[in-house]
């Protein structure tokens, strides 16, 4: 599992994890039934605390994107949400707040943005249509 931290971002090292994992599962990079990496594993791979880890893991689990099974580990989940559509669309409305206050303060016009969104959902098609169509392990 690929993870790159960057220590002088104002994010805590354990959102970026959660934020990688999340982007991970959306872009079809893993999957439900996947097991992530030991706190262990991913702690030495990072070189970061375990507690790091432990924490960011923690938190996908309270969200339900991960499950952990004693004595097997922690294995992206395949559970519905639980959060109602309203609840959902509130969430993702507020990170698009966010990216277009970003996009604001760096000058870019709302075509700029459409443009940017369709080519990431695009991507984002693409990479799960290409893991679809990729042999069964």
């Amino acid at each position: 599992m690929y993870i790159r931290l960057d220590q002088s971002s104002g994010s805590p090292l354990y959102l970026q994890i959660v934020d990688q994992v999340k982007t991970m599962i959306a872009g079809g990079a893993l999957r439900a039934g996947d097991r992530l990496p030991t706190v262990r594993e991913l702690a030495s791979e990072l070189v970061v605390n375990p507690n790091t880890i432990a924490h960011a893991y923690q938190q996908l689990e309270r969200e339900r994107v991960v499950e952990t099974r004693r004595g097997l580990g922690s294995f992206v989940s395949a559970a519905e949400p639980v959060l109602s559509l309203s609840a959902r669309r509130d969430r993702v409305a507020a990170l698009l707040d966010r990216a277009l206050v970003e996009a604001h303060h760096v000058d870019l016009d709302a075509d700029e943005v459409r443009m940017l969104l369709e080519e990431r959902l695009l991507e984002m098609a693409n990479a799960e249509q290409s893991i679809e169509l990729a042999p069964s392990k």
